[in-house]
């Protein structure tokens, strides 16, 4: 295993499974801090719940994962990873700019999860060309 992606998946694992279990137990200190919402409807909070425990999944994904050798498996979550942190990023600024929400935590937020995925992006370059599925059959990887 790198070294470097195993750092990527042991920091990725322990900050969304603490952010997925904040949502999941206080999803209002999430929001407040992140959006400076003072309160939030039922249906929010409710929503929150289930983001949290989509975080809480990848954190444990990302930690299972940080011994793995390269392969597909590992490539996805990479790839997912990815698109997730590039995704909040874009979400957060939306937010702030468009929707004029802001709270303390939006902007480090925002810095971090950019970071993530330009980190993640990097690690991929990385990962074999036959994994990524840029020549050749695939599965000659796999097989060897």
């Amino acid at each position: 295993m790198n070294a470097k992606r195993k750092l990527f998946l042991i920091v990725v694992a322990a900050i969304e499974a603490a952010t997925g279990l904040g949502l999941l137990l206080l999803p209002s200190v999430a929001f407040a801090l992140l959006l400076g919402l003072e309160s939030a409807a039922v249906e929010a909070l409710f929503v929150g719940r289930i983001a949290g425990a989509a975080l809480l999944a990848i954190g444990v994904a990302s930690w299972m994962a940080r011994r793995d050798k390269v392969s597909h498996s590992l490539f996805g979550l990479l790839i997912g990873i990815m698109i997730y942190n590039t995704a909040v990023s874009i979400l957060l600024v939306y937010a702030t700019v468009l929707l004029k929400m802001a709270g303390p935590m939006l902007w480090p937020t925002v810095v971090l999860h950019a970071l993530l995925a330009v980190w993640g992006g990097l690690l991929l370059g990385g990962i074999p060309s036959q994994l990524r599925g840029e020549a050749g059959d695939s599965r000659r990887i796999l097989e060897k």
